[in-house]
């Protein structure tokens, strides 16, 4: 006879919901920043770019900045941390290969 086991085992913690307070989308995006974070692989921050040049095209109010840490074996910068906590109020980060 078999036995079947589920691997998955069992949840200890209550799951909260996630809610987005942000509404990119009203607007047009107008008075929202997203920060776009290239980890430093090539090609990261070429994808970036061209990734905030569609969520422009299709929110055209929305402003974009972009930073790009330059070696993918380190974490952010504490200074460049703080410059996109300031400044923005989504970030996409990203790497290439």
């Amino acid at each position: 006879m078999l036995t079947f086991v589920d691997p998955r085992g069992l949840v200890k913690r209550v799951i909260e919901p996630y809610c987005n307070s942000l509404d990119i989308q009203k607007k047009g995006g107008a008075g929202i920043t997203v920060g776009l974070l290239a980890n430093g692989f090539p090609d990261s921050e070429l994808f970036l770019r061209k990734m905030g040049l569609v969520i422009q095209k299709r929110l055209p109010q929305i402003s974009t900045r972009i930073w790009n840490k330059g070696n993918p074996g380190i974490t952010v910068p504490e200074n460049m941390l703080q410059a996109i906590v300031t400044d923005c109020n989504v970030v996409i980060t990203a790497y290439g290969h």
